[in-house]
């Protein structure tokens, strides 16, 4: 596991940004999974400013996202379609054919997950997954107690998730309850996964991760170390309870 140390959100919303911009550059295709929520805001915006100033060749390009809501349409403000429309696939310019992120108004949201998991492997797998992480360790909606060998599937959201996201919403009852999320498992076998956490609601999550003894369902984000691929951007808050943390940080 790399651990990239940042003075702050700016700062590793650059470091980020320039490593996954050359991980697409140097492939003629590849196939990534993408995060929403407010920490990759700042890596989509810094991506697509590297694009501006060089562009990358985005026909070999394809993504899946982690998530989305159950029971939004794509064109709610509030979903991850419309959150991807707006901070990534439109300013970059990416043709929404190359895209894919779970439909949240399915009739049958198994036979959805199901559907998602055969497209995935129909484009062999997933080259780089970036991942943000919860105040409680959840990659993707992968809640606390969610089996490793579970994939894309449907799943009841924590409390603290819905309040942790209810700033978006017009209210905490507005926020879904359920979603679609890409399994961990399905997580695990990317060829490189990246984690972003910012913030010291993260650091928790960042000590169980990085210095923590235990791989526990408890802490979904410790299933990344059974990856042997994993670079960690973390900022000085989000590190704020690692040992190591003030060796390492960048100046």
């Amino acid at each position: 596991m790399e651990i990239i140390y940042a003075r702050d959100y700016e700062q590793l919303s650059k470091q980020a940004a320039r490593y996954v911009y050359q991980f697409v550059a140097s492939r003629p295709k590849v196939t990534l999974g993408l995060p929403t929520g407010e920490t990759p805001i700042g890596f989509y915006r810094e991506l697509v400013a590297l694009h501006r100033d060089n562009q990358l060749q985005l026909d070999g390009m394809v993504t899946f996202n982690l998530d989305e809501y159950l029971g939004l349409p794509p064109q709610s403000p509030q979903s991850y379609h419309f959150y991807m429309n707006r901070h990534l696939f439109e300013p970059l310019g990416l043709p929404l054919e190359q895209t894919h992120i779970p439909n949240g108004l399915a009739k049958d949201p198994e036979a959805e997950c199901q559907r998602y998991e055969e497209e995935i492997r129909r484009h062999g797998g997933l080259d780089l997954v970036i991942l943000g992480v919860g105040r409680n360790g959840h990659i993707g909606f992968n809640e606390p107690g969610t089996s490793f060998d579970r994939r894309t599937h449907v799943v009841t959201l924590a409390e603290s998730t819905r309040q942790a996201n209810a700033r978006f919403f017009p209210s905490l009852e507005d926020v879904p309850t359920q979603a679609i999320t890409m399994g961990i498992a399905t997580i695990l076998e990317a060829d490189e996964i990246i984690l972003l956490a910012s913030g010291s609601t993260k650091a928790e999550a960042v000590y169980h991760l990085i210095e923590g003894h235990k791989v526990t369902e408890q802490w979904p984000v410790t299933a990344l170390k059974r990856h042997d691929r994993v670079t960690v951007f973390l900022d000085r808050e989000a590190a704020a309870l690692l040992s190591t943390a003030k060796e390492t940080r960048s100046p």
